[in-house]
This record gives structure tokens, C-alpha cells and sequence, in this order.
């Protein structure tokens, strides 16, 4: 069995971006399109085709616009990778907690409420 490629990501993770786009394209732009389809006349299949690519694709690109926008802003779809906001966590080899070494992790008989 091969192993699994696994792939690190900076900055904006543009598969999350289409996959993102495509969701919320689906969820929001088909009703849309549909609500906007009933203030007008279509009655063949190519208009109706027509119709759905001229009010489709300005949909679909406002969209795309938008959640590239967020993620860049917010750092989404990254995978949660680099907080750089000081503390250390499981996975970016920093130890958890106080930076004690005789720390065992366990709260001391003050710190869990107890002897006050």
C-alpha cells in the first residue's frame, strides 16, 4: 500500500477556496438563480440553458471572490497551521504549559481551589 502525500500549505489553501466556492455557490446561488428565473419568460431549453450561464457565472465569481477574500483575511482552510500567538501546542514541538520542568501538569493543591 502507497503512503498518503500529504501536502503544507502557505499562506491561502486554494482548494479549500474552490471547494468552498462550489458549496456555498450551490446552497445560495441556485435559489437565487431560480427566484430570478420566475421574472422571466422562458420557454426552450436553450433559453432556459441561456439563462442559467448569464446569471450563473456573475454568481459563481462573486462567490469565488468573496471566500478567496475571507480566507486570505482569516487564514481559513489552512488546517489550523501557525497561530503564532505564543502558546505551544501538540504538534509545533513546543512544550504545553508554564515552561516549568518540574511541571508535572498537574494543578497544585492551590491552584485546583483546595487550602485556601
Amino acid at each position: 500500500m502507497q503512503p498518503v502525500e500529504r501536502a503544507e500549505y502557505e499562506g491561502v489553501d486554494y482548494a479549500w477556496v474552490m471547494q468552498t466556492t462550489f458549496v456555498v455557490t450551490i446552497l445560495v446561488g441556485a435559489p437565487a438563480a431560480a427566484l430570478l428565473s420566475t421574472l422571466v419568460t422562458l420557454e426552450t431549453w436553450g433559453a432556459r440553458a441561456a439563462f442559467a450561464v448569464r446569471v450563473g457565472a456573475p454568481i459563481w465569481f462573486v462567490t469565488a471572490v468573496a471566500v478567496a477574500l475571507y480566507a486570505k483575511r482569516a487564514e481559513a482552510g489552512d488546517g489550523g497551521a501557525g497561530t503564532d500567538d505564543g502558546a505551544g501546542s501538540a504538534d509545533d514541538g513546543e512544550p504545553i504549559g508554564n515552561g516549568d520542568p518540574t511541571d508535572d501538569g498537574e494543578p497544585t493543591a492551590n491552584e485546583a481551589g483546595k487550602g485556601d
